[in-house]
């Protein structure tokens, strides 16, 4: 019984325990426990909860503050995170952008998680004078700004790798399909001097509104299959994506002829378990940032999938830039003195300008311009790799280039801005699997890549071109000869029937290999020029030409000879060899 007793004290005195832990921690929450010692820093996070980039990433905060200072417990100081849902909405975001400024006085604040809700917030930073600090606000136009740090690569970086593979099959031209915001619209331009760099055109643009009806979009698919090109190259975030892809293949536009080609922010949306999307990529080809593989990585990604319950299953570099940002801050506050939070002399002066409304209410920091140049020099090894800024953002590794083949994202290949990269990948057996890569040099950058699976389920590159002819296929008519004579054309019938088995010979061949030479795609259909009932020539060479006149044929293929009597009824192109 003593014994008994002695438990119960123990286990008593345990409870009692983890109940004041759990009464000191309360006030964080899940982000961070609060320590006497400890300068709390008040830092603000702005997300948008309702999506996946959102929810994944204020799980990886979560965890990125706990690793943080379970490592680092003798730090003097500790962020203290005020979260913020900014319901994807641009006004809300500055909303709470400015309640963390001006009644939670925070020293920086990590986020917020689109281009065009940080357009306003940046600039909301500058007046603060305190960092603002985005792991996914990826547009090009966004750069510069004093106090905008993107702890993320610049969209612009990716132009290079999706240009490489536009001009390693040769394509022409290609259409650009992209959302109307300051996400879609900041990366155009630098799409548009990349491709004229390599002669490749850009004959449409079509710009599609977030807000978009499914008939607003079909509309605008259907109008781009009446145009020519095959190549999209699709720009926009995965919400929008979605959905046209979906329709894309239902309008019949994700099959054989066709090549899409996603950029990076789409790349988020692949996941296996979202049937009705990944179904409708089959044959998508496209690029996301390289992560090399670390032991403090794979460690992560353990605990991730023990902590998925409600979040999304799929860990993006989104995730991954999250909680490297968290680290990079908290390493960089720690060498920051602070001083009193703002200045008491610059406060009073605002806040008694009320002609200046809100806006003039915002207090300025003494200690923010010391904390972004203590950031900017942050150095460390982190989840995505080494955190160093340049020009305040990261700079880019190397490239995947993947292939969605049978709902999975399979990486086909590597495109780097260094040569030199290469031998760490090859070192690190990432390559040991592409026994049938072939490397090139393209645009003077390594360009390594396996033959990916286009839309169709084929192997064979998408000629990139069509001559759009509603459906139809050209009607090649062909001359029906003597056994002894059909080397140039040669017929070979059903037993049965009498229709058309195969064709060979070597007009067949000559006609084949100028198609293949072609920079589109052209239908066609093999027609013998015979009775209807029989396997009997239908008349001479002349009665065959001169079928083209009558439009029953579009072009003949054979021994015919360029003779001057033709010349009144056929284009001497069509007469394709002048052996007769």
């Amino acid at each position: 019984m003593a014994n008994n007793n002695q438990y119960l004290m123990i286990f008593l005195t345990f409870f009692l325990d983890l109940c004041l832990i759990y009464g000191k921690s309360s006030a964080v929450g899940e982000i961070g426990t609060t320590t006497e010692s400890q300068q709390m820093v008040n830092v603000g996070v702005i997300l948008d909860l309702d999506t996946p980039v959102g929810k994944m990433a204020h799980r990886c905060i979560s965890m990125a503050i706990t690793d943080f200072y379970a490592r680092n417990a003798n730090y003097r100081t500790k962020l203290n995170l005020t979260v913020k849902d900014s319901g994807n909405d641009v006004v809300s975001a500055a909303s709470a952008a400015l309640e963390l400024l001006n009644n939670e006085e925070v020293q920086a604040i990590i986020g917020p998680q689109t281009s065009n809700q940080a357009k306003f917030v940046i600039n909301l930073g500058e007046k603060a004078q305190i960092p603002i600090i985005s792991f996914s606000a990826t547009s090009p136009s966004l750069s510069l700004n004093r106090f905008f740090i993107r702890t993320a690569l610049d969209d612009s970086y990716q132009v290079k790798a999706i240009t490489s593979i536009v001009q390693a099959y040769g394509w022409r031209e290609v259409v650009l399909i992209y959302e109307d915001t300051e996400y879609g619209n900041g990366l155009i331009p630098y799409i548009l001097d990349a491709f004229q760099q390599i002669d490749t055109r850009v004959p449409y643009r079509s710009v599609i509104s977030p807000s978009s009806s499914r008939l607003n979009i079909l509309r605008k698919l259907n109008k781009l299959m009446a145009m020519q090109t095959r190549v999209f190259l699709v720009h926009m975030t995965a919400s929008l994506g979605s959905k046209l892809f979906v329709l894309a293949k239902e309008a019949g536009m994700i099959s054989e002829g066709y090549a899409w080609i996603i950029t990076d922010g789409l790349s988020s949306m692949l996941h296996p378990e979202e049937g009705m999307v990944i179904d409708s990529m089959e044959g998508v080809v496209g690029v996301t940032p390289y992560v090399p593989m670390s032991t403090g990585l794979k460690d992560f990604e353990m605990r991730w999938k023990r902590k998925l319950h409600s979040i999304p299953s799929k860990m993006s570099v989104f995730g991954l830039w999250a909680y490297d940002t968290v680290w990079a801050l908290a390493k960089a506050v720690e060498l920051v003195e602070f001083q009193a939070n703002y200045s008491g002399a610059l406060k009073k002066y605002n806040k008694g300008k009320s002609a200046s409304g809100i806006l003039g209410q915002i207090d300025v920091s003494k200690s923010g311009p010391r904390l972004l140049q203590t950031l900017l020099s942050t150095r460390f090894e982190g989840l995505s790799g080494e955190f160093r800024l340049i020009d305040k953002q990261f700079q880019p590794v190397a490239f995947k280039i993947f292939n969605v083949i049978s709902k999975r994202e399979t990486v086909i290949g590597y495109w780097t801005p260094n040569k030199e990269t290469f031998g760490d990948l090859v070192q690190s057996g990432i390559l040991t699997n592409y026994s049938s890569t072939s490397t090139s040099m393209v645009g003077h950058r390594e360009f390594i890549i396996k033959p990916p699976i286009w839309p169709g389920n084929t192997r064979s590159p998408p000629k990139g071109w069509v001559i759009p002819i509603t459906g139809k296929k050209l009607r090649i008519g062909v001359p029906v000869t003597a056994e002894s004579l059909n080397t140039f054309m040669k017929i070979e019938w059903y037993p049965d029937t009498n229709e058309p088995k195969s064709f060979s010979g070597f007009s067949y061949d000559v006609f084949l290999a100028a198609l293949e030479r072609m920079p589109f795609a052209l239908p066609h259909k093999f027609i013998p020029f015979t009775n209807c009932s029989s396997r009997e020539p239908a008349g001479t060479y002349d009665d065959l030409l001169y079928q083209i006149k009558l439009n029953k044929f579009d072009a003949v293929v054979g021994d015919t000879t360029i003779i001057s009597n033709r010349t009144s009824y056929v284009d001497l192109h069509y007469l394709i060899l002048n052996q007769e």
